[in-house]
């Protein structure tokens, strides 16, 4: 399955994973043509018993195929996902081991199917809607929907793009005086005054160029979920809790930070509609979301 406005798929990219996998299986090729047709290629391969799905694109088109896979629930026997790079961040299947270089994933891809290399991974999911690594509410989700804004006006989503965008965001978009988010844990008290979290099914969260961006380390397709959450946008804590971004450890204070790591279910409700974003993607606002981790959910080629 091929998304032709993949940031990075092109035409030489697609005739080269063609061929090293036409000469060795038997392939159907299809490109999609619109938002969703993934979801429904995904629905296809389940119902027709396909022995495996293979994308190439970006996180957007794993997380649409995924949730058509899983429609009627994970089980045995699902078509194997594996995946080549397309997209600008690829965080998924660099989270499996594949390298950015779309023609040397198609050959670890390759051989990966002919040795029969797979792994079981767990997923998250955010009421009935499956993710691979990563969800946000907040300023987080804000950011996407801008750069989501500027790719739709024909602008590349680079680090510099992303960089300009967040600070944008940051110090004209955000609400960073009232927080709207509430922490919802079975048997804890509700952390109220939060204002973004960040939810990982593995690690990193999300890259810099080529640098891993991880709020939470600790995360991994073998675990239930981990959740970061600040209660504090002042500019002082913003730079600590950048840092410990950037670098995957704790430099912020533990009254601005909520941690939490391997959790099977919880729940994050909003005092105002508030923007949430899944594997990268926007979803639009929410007042009222579950979160749910489910292990074993899917079987996948590994390098």
């Amino acid at each position: 399955m091929v998304n032709p406005k993949a940031t990075t798929t092109t035409d030489t990219t697609r005739d080269v994973l063609i061929s090293a996998l036409a000469d060795k299986f038997h392939l159907e090729v299809v490109t999609t043509t619109h938002r969703g047709h993934a979801l429904e290629l995904g629905q296809h391969a389940r119902a027709e018993n396909m022995d495996c799905i293979l994308t190439l694109g970006g996180d957007g088109t794993v997380h649409e195929v995924i949730n058509g896979l899983l429609a009627d629930g994970p089980t045995a026997g699902l078509p194997v996902l594996g995946t080549v790079p397309g997209g600008s961040a690829n965080v998924f299947a660099r989270a499996l081991g594949y390298p950015q270089d779309a023609v040397e994933s198609t050959g670890l891809l390759l051989r990966a199917m002919r040795e029969g290399k797979t792994r079981t991974i767990g997923l998250g999911k955010a009421d009935e809607r499956y993710f691979t690594f990563t969800a946000g509410l907040g300023i987080d989700a804000e950011i996407m929907h801008r750069m989501e804004a500027a790719r739709a006006d024909g602008k590349t989503a680079t680090p510099t793009r992303y960089l300009a965008t967040t600070l944008r965001q940051f110090f004209a978009g955000t609400n960073r005086k009232e927080p709207a988010l509430v922490l919802h844990r079975q048997g804890e008290d509700p952390i109220e005054g939060v204002f973004l979290v960040i939810v990982q099914n593995t690690s990193p969260w999300t890259y810099f160029g080529s640098h891993p961006i991880n709020p939470s380390p600790k995360a991994s397709f073998d675990t239930g979920l981990d959740l970061w959450a600040t209660r504090s946008l002042k500019v002082p804590a913003a730079l600590r809790l950048g840092a410990r971004m950037v670098f995957s450890r704790d430099r912020g204070s533990p009254k601005a930070t909520v941690a939490w790591h391997d959790v099977d279910e919880f729940r994050i409700t909003a005092t105002r509609p508030t923007s949430m974003q899944i594997d990268g993607e926007v979803t639009g606002d929410i007042t009222d979301v579950t979160f749910t981790s489910v292990p074993a959910a899917l079987r996948v080629y590994v390098p």
